[in-house]
């Protein structure tokens, strides 16, 4: 089986991997580069789930890249518009180009003699095999293949169908029907108004209250900028405005909790019914932010409340019948259609096996670096965006500072180049300073944070635009040639 040459390889064709092929033909003109892509159109995530009202829950315009602006009026994009936008910007830069699709990457085996990476993939069933200098790892954090389905008791029993969404089935018509929606997060809340619309009735079942806040679909602040500010200059300044607001957004719930809890209360009393218990069903116990807010559109989630086609539910399910759901009040709920909306799993490097010299990398036992590479992992990077802002802020700032070490190395006759902790004692700390589940349920499969810098991985975009600035790239890092000569740089 012949092995096919890049200089880079990059895996997966999303938000990430997109990103990163133009910053490494950008910074790198004279490399070679080849994109992987499991799935057989761009878009990766906005590819992957086809859920009704699926829809980013971070503003477009920091989701966008910086290099290539959104230009429709939305604030919050559809799920398909921004796979459009995605293929859009590939087509453009020459980059769809280099993808070679349904390729599923599973192993990639380091070889410190020559300094390069085997990859080693399947093409539609069909063993394939890639060479290269350099790894780069667009295929984000959580398990395509396995969302997170509770063991709820008894639900093979239930007559009607079963659905997630993350694998949301094409043939499904829930027209009319009773949808019962399990699970209260960002997919339930952006969902339950675009199921409403022709569902016979939907009941929202969560464990516990979630917060949840209005955002515009068409911001009022952003249209005014773009109108007095021509072109270019428009689009950067909905960037700013965006950046600046999410940034204070998330620094006024961590500095005054009880305020934030208090206008959340107030704005979720003034938009539901009257005597609407607000306390029961969007009365969290955790304060904002200590999970991630749930953005509805021009307050469309209350809106189906007042409506009356949507009941929620606070309670926990006992068990499952041929009917509908039997909860541990007692209360049963009837339904047509079961949706679990409970959640994903995460997953690092996109499950893909790391070797290096034949012995296996376990990514829960490394810390990360400058929060996109692993320790004592030569030519590798990994994009995993924010908690707290759009993925696109800090994917951006990966691709270019991995692009700028490609260069770095180049200059200077590097052929390896690996983040290097020492004897150092390094304590530890989370990764993701959030208590939502899927979070708390893979604690043993994401690296390690380190609690000072480069080893500290932090939420804060700001912070990390000011190293990115400054940044020196010889900080424990370890650089060095190999004994065989590899193929030099096409």
């Amino acid at each position: 089986m012949s092995e096919q040459w890049s200089d880079v390889l990059i895996i997966g064709a999303g938000i990430s991997g997109i990103g990163a092929a133009y910053r490494m033909q950008e910074k790198n003109p004279q490399a070679t580069y080849t994109v992987l892509e499991r799935r057989a159109r761009i878009g990766g995530t906005w590819d992957l789930h086809q859920y009704p009202g699926i829809r980013s829950d971070s503003d477009i315009f920091t989701l966008s890249y910086p290099f290539e602006p959104w230009t429709r009026p939305e604030n919050v994009a559809d799920g398909a518009d921004i796979r459009d936008y995605l293929t859009e910007t590939a087509r453009k830069h020459g980059i769809d180009r280099h993808i070679r699709f349904n390729n599923r990457v599973l192993s990639a085996d380091w070889d410190s003699t020559t300094d390069t990476w085997t990859v080693h993939a399947e093409e539609n069933g069909t063993p394939r095999s890639y060479r290269s200098r350099f790894l780069f790892f667009g295929t984000g954090y959580y398990n395509y293949d396995e969302p997170y389905r509770p063991d709820f008791p008894g639900i093979d029993e239930f007559a009607g169908e079963v659905v997630h969404p993350q694998h949301w089935p094409e043939s499904l018509d829930y027209t009319g029907k009773r949808l019962l929606v399990i699970g209260s997060g960002a997919t339930a809340i952006s969902m339950i108004p675009s199921l409403a619309e022709k569902a016979g009735h939907v009941t929202m079942l969560q464990r516990s209250p979630t917060y949840v806040l209005s955002t515009w679909r068409v911001h009022p602040v952003v249209q005014a900028l773009r109108k007095v500010l021509p072109g270019r200059a428009g689009y950067w300044g909905a960037r700013i405005f965006n950046t600046i607001f999410t940034v204070f957004i998330y620094a006024f719930a961590q500095a005054a909790p009880k305020l934030a809890r208090a206008f959340i209360r107030g704005y979720a009393k003034r938009n539901l019914p009257k005597g609407y218990p607000v306390d029961v069903h969007f009365k969290p116990r955790y304060d904002p932010w200590d999970q991630r807010l749930c953005a509805m559109l021009d307050n469309d989630f209350y809106d189906t409340i007042n409506t009356g086609r949507l009941d929620v539910v606070t309670d926990q399910i006992d068990h499952i019948d041929s009917d509908g759901v039997v909860l541990r009040s007692g209360q049963r709920i009837d339904a047509d259609v079961l949706i679990t909306a409970t959640g994903i799993q995460l997953q690092a490097l996109g499950g893909v096996a790391i070797h290096i010299d034949g012995e296996e990398v376990k990514p829960q036992d490394r810390f990360v670096y400058k929060e996109h590479m692993l320790e004592d992992v030569p030519n590798l990077a990994w994009c995993v965006g924010y908690i707290n802002a759009s993925w696109t802020l800090r994917a951006d700032l990966t691709a270019r500072a991995f692009a700028k070490l490609v260069s770095y190395m180049d200059s200077h006759g590097y052929t390896h180049a690996y983040p290097h902790l020492g004897d150092k004692p390094m304590a530890e700390k989370p990764a993701w300073n959030i208590n939502a589940g899927y979070v708390q349920r893979a604690g043993h499969v994401l690296p390690k944070s380190g609690t000072h810098r480069p080893w500290n991985v932090r939420h804060n975009y700001v912070l990390d635009a000011i190293d990115h600035r400054l940044d020196r790239i010889e900080e424990s890092m370890v650089f060095g040639r190999a004994p065989v000569p590899v193929r030099p740089v096409a």
